[in-house]
């Protein structure tokens, strides 16, 4: 069962679940707060735990709404790009080669034919990107298939608005989100882990972290999920 808990303007979702620590989540795009709390907990003791987080809920709930507002890329020369949690400016090269896409510790260097325009300056940019992803994912999904002792067929990525993953239990497949390009590799890391979880038991997602996670060394917190607004994946 889900209680309320409204601070001001705030309303936070309360759940309990087979959980040892408390989980605040603040989600996009609209900044939904959510708690999940160990079974049995008061909503009192909730209640406290919000108000004593109610700074860090507004911080970013500002950034989501800051990053609504931002400005659509121009893909323009020394605009601003993320790649891995890191900002990049852009350096956009006009020649008549094949496009591709290069990268130093400070630059993205787009390399387009002349004349190409912002649909195929983003097409390229794309592209290499996925590629970055593909190039990450299948790594982290083999090592963790041993460590959790789960199968992935297969996987996909799709640029989603309020999810970073989402999984296919039957299909024993997991989708993701391909804006993660753009955030801290462990993130990526994290959510891989997460919905390989949902394999394993899908209803019982909480108890299997908690366990597998914690019996195969991997440090997992609340701090990952409380950082830069992320979304939680679900």
């Amino acid at each position: 069962m889900t209680e309320v808990i409204r601070l001001g303007d705030i309303e936070i979702a309360v759940t309990r679940k087979l959980v040892k620590n408390v989980h605040l989540s603040v989600h996009p795009p609209a900044g939904k707060v959510t708690l999940v709390a160990p079974s049995g907990t008061r909503l009192e003791v909730a209640r406290a735990y919000a108000i004593s987080k109610l700074g860090w809920i507004r911080e970013q709930q500002a950034k989501l709404l800051a990053q609504a507002r931002e400005t659509p890329r121009q893909f323009v020369e020394r605009e601003s790009h993320y790649l891995w949690g890191r900002r990049y400016l852009l350096s956009v090269i006009e020649k008549d080669a094949r496009p591709s896409v290069t990268l130093d510790h400070r630059r993205i260097m787009l390399s387009v034919r002349p004349g190409s325009g912002l649909a195929k300056r983003q097409k390229v940019m794309l592209e290499w990107s996925r590629s970055l992803l593909r190039e990450a994912v299948p790594t982290l999904i083999r090592k963790w298939e041993e460590r959790l002792g789960v199968k992935v067929s297969g996987y996909f990525l799709q640029r989603m608005k309020t999810k970073w993953g989402s999984c296919n239990h039957r299909a024993g497949s997991i989708r993701l989100n391909s804006e993660l390009v753009k955030k801290p590799k462990d993130l990526l890391e994290y959510v891989v882990v997460h919905e390989m979880l949902h394999l394993v038991e899908p209803t019982q997602c909480c108890i299997w972290s908690s366990r597998r996670i914690a019996s195969a060394s991997w440090r997992c917190s609340t701090s990952i999920t409380q950082r830069g607004g992320k979304p939680v994946p679900s």
